[in-house]
């Protein structure tokens, strides 16, 4: 049998090259290992395995890392998004103005909560919510703007800014890619009302699991956050058995993050900037190999920080022509891809009704007909890098025969 903390590098040499895949971490965990082992025992000698005193501990190292008042932890990004929609006053039928090109639980958290999503699209050069399209897509009943932060770059937080206070709209950020983005010192998720973290395995900070956050400096919205994620029970329910008993304020949910989690996260956050800091290394060297290939674009790579921008890169993207072909390329080659993403959402199944059509948000629908993304994690190697470049190289060459 293969140890858990086996390198699947190693598994699949056989007789060739290993493959490298899209994601893998298993080089950190053995690093790691000793601490996530201790701080696990801790939480089974605690014998409170949800929403517990390791999750505490885990709000509290990260209201130090990203600054915020108030970091409310729960099981998924996507039920921070939700429950963030909700308590920052998101009323039933109020219209949020997302983003087209993002992934779909952008808009269906906007559903979930109750409202409904108005999709606008994105920069010519980037891939952040434009704020003209926002301001064109105003209605008296919008109530809402929620940006996203994607791959390695925020969204412009002052342009959306400027069209919200016109128009009395409440910002709120789907920062969940984003943890180490800031701007002028302040972290994704505290530019307007609150803001989300996703920590998905294959995320910056990833867990074992499905984990995710909300953080605001709004007192209000924490303390409505912090009922909604168990059950809508008011009083202090983190880390007590008791709390089960306390009044029911509002309709809430059972949101609450597991304390394995909270374990594998916080030894994970002693290495976050590390981390960070090796993704840019890697996404620097996959811009110096790419930039000015025909047929490829290394958007984000060409593209200036805004003043006061720091950026983390999540995911390296490019965009190229015969994206399709590029992807079956590299898959025979035995490097894994992913496209973000195939479809954009106003053209998604689930929201036909809102009658959308093909060439409605024209930059969004280019974007998901040319953008990869390759291999980008911290366990990543140089050579690995190299090689991608040359398989992408390759592929290129053999179009131009």
């Amino acid at each position: 049998m293969k140890s858990a903390l086996s390198s699947p590098a190693a598994d699949e040499r056989g007789g060739g090259r290993s493959r490298i895949p899209f994601f893998d971490q298993s080089d950190t965990f053995r690093r790691l290992w000793p601490e996530i082992e201790e701080n696990c025992v801790r939480v089974m000698d605690d014998g409170k395995f949800s929403h517990g005193s390791m999750v505490a501990e885990f709000e509290r190292e990260m209201e130090r890392y990203t600054g915020a008042r108030h970091v409310v932890g729960v099981n998924s990004g996507t039920d921070a998004l939700v429950i963030l929609l909700r308590a920052a006053g998101l009323r039933p039928g109020d219209e949020v103005i997302v983003p087209a090109y993002t992934f779909v639980a952008t808009a269906t958290a906007v559903v979930h909560a109750g409202g409904v999503p108005v999709f606008a699209d994105i920069e010519a050069h980037g891939y952040g919510l434009s704020p003209d399209a926002v301001a064109d897509a105003v209605t008296p009943r919008t109530r809402m703007v929620m940006p996203v932060h994607l791959f390695d770059r925020l969204a412009d937080m002052e342009g959306i800014g400027r069209v919200a206070r016109a128009h009395g709209l409440t910002v709120v950020e789907d920062s969940a890619e984003a943890v180490g983005m800031r701007l002028h010192g302040k972290h994704a998720g505290l530019l307007g009302a609150g803001g989300v973290l996703s920590f998905f395995p294959a995320k910056t900070l990833g867990a074992v699991g499905d984990a995710g956050a909300l953080l605001t400096d709004d007192d209000a919205v924490a303390e409505t956050a912090r009922m909604l994620r168990h059950h809508g029970r008011s009083g202090r329910t983190l880390a007590e058995f008791p709390g089960i008993s306390n009044p029911t304020v509002v309709v809430g949910g059972n949101s609450k993050m597991d304390d394995i989690q909270a374990a594998v996260l916080l030894a994970k956050l002693t290495r976050l900037d590390a981390d960070i800091r090796r993704r840019a290394e890697l996404s620097r060297r996959y811009d110096g190999r790419l930039r000015g290939l025909p047929g490829v674009r290394t958007v984000p790579g060409d593209a200036a920080a805004r003043p006061g921008e720091e950026r983390a890169v999540y995911v390296h993207l490019v965009e190229v022509d015969d994206r399709d072909g590029l992807v079956a390329h590299l898959d025979a080659a035995g490097v894994g891809t992913e496209v973000y993403y195939p479809r954009p959402l106003h053209l998604q199944p689930c929201f036909a009704h809102l009658g959308h059509r093909p060439g409605d948000l024209p930059r969004a629908e280019e974007v998901c007909r040319s953008a990869v993304a390759l291999p980008l994690y911290a366990d990543l190697s140089e050579e690995r890098v190299d090689r991608v470049c040359d398989e992408i190289e390759r592929f290129l060459a053999g179009r131009t025969r």
